[in-house]
Parts: structure tokens; sequence; C-alpha cells
């Protein structure tokens, strides 16, 4: 029953913070201690009393509440002073995100006083009319997210603007005298550096450090995508001399340290375009009829070690950024394509995890984790793994092989093969009984020419072969984990964690789902997995599958590193961790080095380091999933420029006060249709029914209907397209 050990090992009070405010807020003037606290929350373990008191130091240094006897706190009623992080609206007003307060503080637009989207603020909440929202000033501006910004130059007589209206949500231009426009010329997109804000001065100074292009050119526009969320495109030069210098033969010294696997069969699996291979799996039989498979990673903390300018660059970048037409990965191409990669026909360094499995129930027997040599025999795309599962036999046609000719398998190869498929289903089985949810969001791939058009769309699905591999690396890193996590004394590690899902986005996604004729069970943990699991199976294959993934992935919380394990939801796992991706991903190295540390019998890492790092990965790792999507928004406006005068189905995605969503159903493309641009009557939004509906019509036009559109207007800059309504498909056309 792993659900049952999940919640009793998972004690963290919820909404920890709310509960104590409203605790002390309700009987303000009366003085609470710890006890009394835990006592109106019915909990009375030594865990949650700790919790309890470590809440209430943190509540007192930010001045909510305050300490009235030793160990007693009342609430602060005089405390109009909060710090939190502003959120602008591209009107230009804006709302403060105080941890601990249920609403978001409003902002109008002239108490943002030179506040920016992302700030650490201090904001003064004014004194609450009955029934009004939270409305404040900001008084001081404790930290900018970022002082650069993306931008257009217009230039004046002696000096210059950056318009940065079309990058999100700067309110601001910004002022850049003539001897620091660093060679830019007008009309040109550029990164413009904030330097000073004068006291009387509506605009910022700053001075432009790069120029990027001209506006809707293919590189420029890219560049500015990596540049609007503080990416790198290259890597430094000492850096590249750096790792160009390295020592990476193989060598008989270094061998006689490792684990030699070099006799095992071993061989790859990944995209058919994949330069970096960093994971392998061996496979062999054992005496006892047991079957011993290897996941074989990269050895990455071989070659970028601490205090060197290289492990600085990787951790700064921490994730390789996968855009549209091309990768800027975490480490220079002499590791992450050569050393590192676990090439076929080459001995490489690897850290590993070998398992002994139960050949018919696929149970871990025994397990070892360490350093390995390993000799990767052969190397498969996805699509020729998948022929040998579809077939059962070795045999690859020329069209979908990685030589353009046909050929056959070896058939120790061939069985490997068929026994991990075979095994990784059993697993997968077992996942989805525990509690699992099974995300198979497709994917939107572009064809691009060789000047990086797109010329056709396509979408990635994930098949046995891809699912084989992915229920291996899984195993992998919840071994890991698990191995480390349940050693005591208790050891600093990296854990990936996933948090359960957001109660309100949940019955919103219940409703949504419920006008497309789906029912959910949201009673419990068990009901709600599996009922998301059920939505998304049905919905598979369907026209509202797009929306309804997007949505159920909403739901739920971000996965992110930390160093407090709370396990992961979406998984099931009680202990996670990313240990198969460290060419690509910098927690993957900090994984492998402590766990080399323990397995020398190491003392436990610094928590509070470890802590950081975690909290840097996660923010680079969203950062660049960010640049990722707005890459792909790019090429699908892009894509779309050229098809302006056909007439597309959609199915509406969203509905709002202004216009409703439409995404194509043949492409992923998502557009908008102005409400004052329908023709024939003026429609109202009602929020209630996901809807809009005509005066005078009548006429309800809703979330989940189809409609043809046709392209109106394409902004690359924007990476926005909007669309005209054509008409709404009609019930007899089905």
């Amino acid at each position: 029953m792993p659900n049952k050990k999940r919640r009793r090992s998972k004690t963290e009070i919820g909404d920890l913070t709310q509960k104590i405010l409203k605790i002390l807020k309700k009987e303000s003037g009366k003085s609470f201690n710890h006890k009394q606290i835990a006592a109106k929350l019915q909990v009375d373990d030594p865990n949650s009393r700790n919790q309890i008191v470590k809440n209430l130091s943190q509540l007192q240094a930010k001045k909510h509440i305050e300490e009235t006897d030793r160990g007693k706190y009342t609430f602060n009623a005089t405390s109009h002073y909060h710090t939190g992080t502003l959120d602008s609206t591209t009107k230009g007003d804006g709302y403060v995100v105080v941890e601990g307060i249920e609403q978001d503080i409003y902002i109008p637009k002239n108490n943002m006083n030179k506040a920016l989207n992302g700030d650490t603020v201090k904001v003064y909440v004014y004194k609450q009319r009955r029934s009004k929202k939270h409305e404040g000033e900001i008084v001081e501006i404790l930290e900018r997210k970022t002082d650069e910004f993306v931008g257009v130059v217009q230039m004046q007589k002696n000096f210059a603007f950056v318009n940065t209206s079309a990058e999100g949500k700067m309110r601001t231009d910004v002022f850049v005298p003539k001897n620091k426009l660093n060679g830019a010329q007008d009309g040109e997109k550029v990164l413009v550096k904030i330097e000073d804000w004068p006291e009387k001065a509506d605009s910022p100074f700053g001075k432009i450090i790069q120029v990027l292009g001209m506006p809707g050119e293919h590189n420029t526009e890219i560049h500015s995508i990596l540049a609007q969320y503080g990416l790198p495109h290259d890597f430094p030069q000492e850096v590249e001399s750096f790792a160009n210098q390295i020592d990476t033969s193989i060598k008989p010294d270094e061998i006689k340290k490792r684990r030699d696997m070099r006799d095992v069969l071993t061989f790859t699996i990944d995209p058919k375009d994949a330069k970096d291979f960093d994971d392998a799996l061996s496979f062999q039989v054992l005496e006892n009829g047991n079957y011993e498979v290897g996941i074989h990673i990269a050895d990455v903390s071989h070659y970028v070690v601490p205090g060197t300018i290289l492990d600085d660059e990787a951790y700064e970048r921490a994730t390789s950024v996968y855009l549209v037409d091309r990768v800027v990965p975490m480490l220079p191409e002499i590791l992450s394509n050569n050393a590192c990669s676990l090439r076929p026909n080459e001995e490489k360094y690897t850290f590993s995890a070998v398992f002994e499995l139960d050949k018919s129930s696929g149970k871990v027997k025994n397990q070892w984790f360490g350093r390995t040599v390993t000799y990767s025999d052969a190397r498969f795309a996805y699509e020729e793994a998948q022929q040998i599962i579809e077939t059962r036999s070795g045999k690859i046609p020329a069209d979908i092989s990685l030589t353009g000719s046909e050929y056959t398998a070896d058939e120790a190869i061939v069985e490997a093969t068929l026994e991990l498929d075979r095994l990784a289903k059993i697993m997968r089985r077992q996942r989805m009984k525990n509690g699992a949810i099974s995300f198979d969001k497709v994917e939107v791939k572009f064809n691009l020419d060789e000047d990086n058009d797109p010329v056709g769309v396509f979408f990635k699905t994930s098949k046995d072969a891809n699912k084989l591999i992915e229920e291996f690396m899984l195993l992998a890193n919840k071994k890991v984990a698990e191995f480390i996590g349940k050693q005591s004394p208790k050891k600093t590690f990296v854990y990936r964690i996933h948090d359960e899902p957001d109660d309100e986005k949940l019955a919103a996604l219940q409703t949504i789902a419920g006008r497309f004729g789906y029912k959910m069970n949201l009673k419990d943990r068990k009901s709600t997995t599996a009922s998301l699991n059920n939505l998304l199976s049905d919905v598979s294959g369907k026209k509202e599958q797009n929306l309804i993934d997007t949505l159920a992935i909403r739901t739920m919380s971000k996965a992110v590193y930390s160093t407090d394990n709370i396990g992961h939801y979406g998984l099931a796992f009680e202990y996670y961790t990313h240990f198969t991706s460290p060419i690509r991903r910098y927690p993957d190295v900090m994984v492998h080095r402590l766990l080399q540390h323990y397995l020398d019998q190491g003392k436990s890492a610094n928590e509070e380091e470890y802590e950081q790092k975690c909290k840097h990965s996660s923010e680079m790792e969203y950062l660049a999933t960010s640049a990722e999507r707005d890459s792909i928004k790019y090429m699908q406006v892009k894509f779309m420029q050229d098809h302006k005068d056909e007439t597309f189905l959609g199915v509406i995605s969203g509905v709002t006060e202004w216009g409703i969503y439409v995404e194509i159903i043949d492409n992923k493309c998502e557009g908008m249709i102005r409400l004052r641009d329908i023709k024939g009557d003026h429609f109202d939004f009602d929020r209630d029914q996901y809807a809009i509906v005509g005066r005078k019509t009548k006429q309800v036009i809703t979330l989940g209907d189809e409609v043809y559109v046709k392209v109106k207007e394409a902004d690359l800059v924007k990476k926005h397209l909007d669309f005209t309504l054509v008409s709404v498909k009609s019930a007899i056309e089905d």
C-alpha cells in the first residue's frame, strides 16, 4: 500500500502560514504560544510543533505578528507594510503577491513608484474598506528582478528611446544618451541595461549592451527570446579554451578504479537527431535466470570539477535550452557531443545504476551504484527500436534506418530490446496502480528548411520505445533517491519534488471536462488520480485533447528541485531525483557528486548551500521552459504568415472579456478573435458559461465549440496571432 506509506511520511502541514494568521487574526488582542496553536490545528506530534515554532519565528521576522511575552504571539494589526513580488499587468498597474496573505495587493498605476514586473518590493497597504480589495502603494524596491530588457531603438536627434512594449510586461521606454548607443541604429532590436532612474524622470536611463538585429528576422527573434530571459547563446572564449584542454582519453589507471562493464551488451536508444547520448542500457542473463540491467549515465562529474570556470558556467546555465531550431547547451561541445556522449563503438567513463531484476515480475532483487567504464555496441533511433518491438524481429527497413539502408539488427540486441520492453510495461502498470498520472501530451514539432523557415508541422507522440527508456530512467532516478533518502542519519541530497495539485484548479478542470461530457471524482487522492488518468485516456485523439491536456497539466503543482523531500505526486514516488541527464541538467551533476561522496562514506553535505543551488536550478529551468515555449509560439506565427488565405478548423480553447482564443486542430497554433471583430452581432462575455452571448441573436459560442477561422494578422515581433471568425461549425456537419 504505497499511498498509505506516502501519506504517513509526508507530515508537512499545508498552508501553515495562512492557518496561523487566521487563528491570530480571529482573536486579535489575545496571545497564543505554539502549543495553543497546535491544539487549535488539532496536531500534537513533535514534527508538527516544530513546524509551528519555525513558522512563528518567520512571521515575527516579517512583522506580521509580534511577540508579547516569551513564546507568546499576537497578530500585528498595525502592520501595514509587507514584502512581496510585483506582478504587473500590460495596462501599467499590478498586484503584489505576499506570502501569507491570501488576497494579492492591488497597486494602481500611479502608485508603482518605478517598480517593474518581478521586482521584490516593500508595499504599504491602505486601511481596507468593507468588501474592497487590498490596495496599496510601493514604497521601496528591495531587489530588481532584472535590469536588462529587449526593445526596439527609436532614434531622436541627440538620444534614443528603447521601446520595450512588445516584450512582456515592461511598462516604460528606456532613455539612452547618444554616447551609450553602442552602434545601434534606428529600428534595430537591442538589449538595454538600466543604469539609473532619476527621481523626476519618467523613464529610466540606460545603455545598449547588445545589438540583436532587425525585428522579424529569424536570428534576431531567436536571440531576443534568449536575451529576454537572460539566457546565453555562446560560451565565453575562456570556457571553450578550458574545455578544449581537458584530457578526454580513457586511461588504464582510471579504468582500474572503476567497475569494468565493457564486455556486457550495451546500447543506446535516442531521438534520431540527437547528438548527445547521456544514457545507455546494458542487458545480460544471470546464472540464476534473473536479468542484470545497467542504466549507464555519462560521467560528467569526472570532467566538470568544482571550482573551475567550466563548473561555474555549467552551474550558471543549470540546463540546456531546447529552442525550435537549435540547442543552447549547458556544456561546451567537446564534452556534450564528444567526451561525455555515449557514442557507439567507443569506450566511455560512466556512472551506473545496475539492477538484478526478477525475470517474471520485474522486481529489483539487488542493486549497485558506482563509477564504471562501458562500451556501447550499437546506437538506435526510437523509430528503429519501435520497429523491433512491433515486428518482434531485427529487420530495419531503409525508410526508418539511421543509415538510410535496410539492415538486420544483432539478434542479442533484438532479444534484449524485447525483454526490456516487456519489463518496462510491467513496471509502468505497477506505477499506474500506485497512483501515478500518465501525461502523454502531444509535442508540436516543425519541419524547417535550410533558412529555418517552417514548411510543415508534425506531432511527436510517445510510443513503446520511448516508454521503455522512460521506465528505466525512472527506475534509476527513484532507486538512487531511495538509496540516499532512506539512510540514517539523514543526509543532504537533491530531490525532484512535486506537490499535490491545486484544489481550485482541479474543480475548474472538472467543470470544463463536464462541458465535454466527461465525469471526474475528486473525493480523495486515489479517485482524483484515477479520474485524471481516465480523462487523459478518454480525450486521446479527440479535438479537445490538447485543451484538456493543457488544463490538466496546469492543475498540477510545478516540479522543482529541493533538499526537502516531500515526494513526487505525479509519479507517485516517495523518493525521486534526477540522475540520468547530467549533460543537459546541472542537478544531475550535483546528484552524481553527492552519490559518490556518500559511497565514499563522506559526511552529510551543507544543506543550506545545496538548497540555494536547487533554487537556482529550478529558476533556470523555468526560464528555459519559457524561452522554449516562446520559440514554438514564434515558429507557429511564422508558419501561419504563409497561410493567410486559408480557412482552418479550430476549437475554442479560451474565453475572455476581450476575445476568444482558438486553437487550430491541424497544427495546434493558437490565436485570438477579438469580440469587437465578430460581425453581425455584439457579443458579451459570460464568465459562468465560459461563453460569449450575442445581444440580438442570443447565439452562444462556448469553450470547446468548433469554428472556422482565417488569419487576420500574424505579428512575429509580439509572437501573436489574430484570427477572423469565418463561421461556427454546426452539429449537422458532424
